[in-house]
């Protein structure tokens, strides 16, 4: 039986095209739902033209109530019923609420070779730091942002004439691969021991 994926997107939504284009009949995942918190998002059209429902969910008329707006964006993932949940350039920081409800099952993407370059501004601070190289990594989301159990990581090389652009387009090369083999391995359940047993720690702190 395939697992359900939901998307979560704030832009344009490349990286979600890529995961979207990965989920072939023979996958282990099938898209049910692709949302934005942004109503303008260029991947919401993106997503409708590969047939995939889509939902905008507003956080402007919620304020300072992150609490409103995620009980209301967890709401609308309840109906949609996913096994997986992606996160592909939302651009909310989840709250530790949020998350115990979905850890475990929820994927994001990062443009650094975690633990190096957690935030943002990644691809300067990697630049500034006079790194030989970048990347990106996906992990599983935990209440420490940016710091759940990795899955995969992808490295690229930093050329003697990079700017934060041109080692940033490189990397998003990396991510388009990157992210959809990790979700495969997800929805395979073929993650690592190890990530299982530090997902386990995160699940029941001492």
């Amino acid at each position: 039986m395939q697992q359900r994926v939901a998307i979560l997107i704030s832009g344009g939504g490349s990286n979600m095209v890529s995961l979207l284009d990965s989920m072939d009949a023979s996958h282990p995942a099938r898209p049910v739902l692709v949302l934005s918190n942004e109503p303008q998002a260029g991947g919401l059209a993106k997503a409708a033209a590969r047939g995939v429902e889509t939902a905008v969910l507003d956080h402007r008329p919620f304020g300072r109530d992150r609490a409103a707006f995620e009980a209301a964006l967890h709401a609308r993932l309840v109906q949609a019923a996913p096994d997986i949940i992606c996160l592909a350039g939302f651009m909310r920081i989840l709250t530790e609420g949020f998350v115990r409800k979905w850890q475990g099952r929820m994927l994001n993407i990062h443009p650094s070779l975690l633990p190096k370059y957690k935030g943002l501004h990644t691809h300067q601070r990697a630049l500034d730091a006079g790194d030989a190289e970048a990347g990106c990594s996906v992990h599983l989301v935990t209440l420490e942002l940016d710091g759940g159990p990795i899955v995969e990581q992808a490295r690229v090389a930093i050329l003697p004439n990079d700017t934060a652009e041109t080692l940033a387009a490189r990397v998003l090369i990396e991510e388009h691969r990157l992210y959809p083999r990790a979700l495969r391995a997800l929805a395979m359940g073929q993650l690592p021991a190890a990530i299982a047993l530090q997902q386990q720690a995160a699940d029941d702190p001492a």
